[in-house]
């Protein structure tokens, strides 16, 4: 006994015991006792804080775990107690990035929302005035196609309405002109009737007015030159004699003598007859040219109306083709603009759908288990807070052991003789 005595309290054997020892006042007995108990409890509240982590987030604990159930582990708890200080600061730090996350999250994707949102509605509204500009479009264009078809056919109107008047206007004149023709030689005639059977009423031809140096010729005792044989219809002057058959033709045939033409036997009452005759056919020329001048007067009238007529359709139907015109390019560009929005919502419509499930598949499982993850986070810390609780609670037990132990009388067997 005295030679192991001697063996213990060797003073190199005391300096590797007050390394390796927490007190030298304290037996070895009571310090294994009182730290394998604190140890136990601590190991015990870390593997509480265990059971609640997901085992690919508890690393730290099982290093905790570890270093509590370690040989080393006697030593003492201070590297232990700042491990478990570290991992509720960590703790703390990942639940105010969980509660930053989730604020970007809700917020992200309440905005998200309202995007899209407001992309469908801006997208439903350029798809209605796409809708609205296309059918606009198509009833301008049925306007343009009926003003310029109206156009052509009013052009077309108005040029039949111009040959018709000149071939009335050509008939006027050749009508004028041969009832003017069949009138004087129906005149001729009577006259040359009132020379044989009433000469009071014949009335010559007019002189052959003479030139000056025939004049002068006549009045110094010359033959006057001889008169030009009228040309015409027989000699008479008349032309246009063709013209007059031709028109005669159109008309009805005179009708026949009447039945005591015969009887009349006399010159007088024959040439009263003939005159009467030719004096009613004269009447009735006067007549068709009258009426024929009317008409055309009317004709004439008429076609200037609708000349005019037609000029101020033309130029308000010009007008309107050019404003609808310009109206339909105004559209198309109008369409054009809104194909072109339509096509950027849809692109950002695509984008943003795209953001939100990126959004989703980032989010989704943090809002999901937000709270289980945080009230595990927080049972963790409680662990841990025990756990150190229960470490500072073991050193402050031994603190008071080497208390009471100074104050004792007899040293231990480990305490170094004076």
């Amino acid at each position: 006994l005295s030679e192991t005595i001697k063996v213990l309290n060797d003073d190199d054997a005391l300096d590797l015991f007050k390394k390796t020892l927490p007190s030298p006042d304290t037996s070895l007995m009571q310090l294994t006792s009182a730290t394998s108990s604190q140890r136990t409890a601590a190991l015990n509240a870390i593997r509480v804080a265990q059971r609640h982590v997901p085992r690919e987030q508890r690393t730290s604990l099982d290093l905790l775990a570890l270093s509590l159930s370690g040989k080393g582990s006697t030593k003492g708890f201070e590297k232990v107690i700042k491990m478990c200080d570290d991992m509720v600061e960590m703790l703390k730090k990942e639940q105010v990035d969980d509660d930053n996350k989730k604020e970007y999250c809700n917020t992200q994707l309440d905005m998200t929302e309202d995007k899209l949102k407001a992309l469908d509605r801006a997208i439903s509204d350029e798809e209605a005035a796409i809708a609205s500009a296309e059918e606009g479009l198509a009833a301008l264009g049925e306007e343009l196609k009926a003003l310029e078809a109206g156009i052509k056919s009013l052009d077309k109107s108005v040029g039949e309405a111009t040959e018709q008047r000149k071939a009335e206007n050509v008939e006027y004149k050749e009508l004028m002109a041969s009832d003017s023709a069949a009138k004087q030689l129906l005149e001729f005639a009577k006259n040359r009737l009132n020379k044989f059977y009433n000469p009071k009423l014949y009335k010559p031809p007019a002189e052959q007015e003479l030139s000056a140096e025939d004049q002068i010729f006549v009045n110094n005792g010359g033959t006057p030159p001889p008169t030009e044989a009228p040309g015409g219809i027989a000699g008479t002057g008349v032309t246009a004699f063709v013209q007059i058959k031709q028109h005669s033709t159109l008309k009805d045939a005179p009708a026949p003598p009447p039945a005591t033409w015969s009887a009349y036997q006399s010159k007088s009452e024959e040439h009263n007859g003939v005159t009467a005759m030719m004096d009613l056919l004269i009447k009735d020329l006067d007549k068709e040219m009258t009426e024929a001048e009317t008409e055309e007067k009317e004709g004439q009238k008429d076609y200037e109306a609708l000349m005019s007529d037609s000029a101020a359709k033309r130029a308000a139907d010009t007008k309107a083709l050019t404003e609808k015109s310009s109206a339909k390019a105004e559209m198309e560009g109008e369409l054009q603009s809104h194909e072109e929005s339509h096509a950027a919502a849809v692109s950002e419509l695509m984008a943003t759908e795209k953001y939100m499930q990126s959004l989703h598949a980032e989010c989704d499982w943090l809002l999901q288990y937000f709270d289980v993850r945080k009230q595990a986070r927080a049972d963790e810390v409680d662990s841990l807070n025990r756990a150190k609780a229960v470490l500072n609670g073991a050193d402050y037990s031994l603190l008071q052991e080497k208390q009471s132990s100074s104050s004792s009388s007899s040293p231990g067997f480990l305490e170094r003789r004076k």
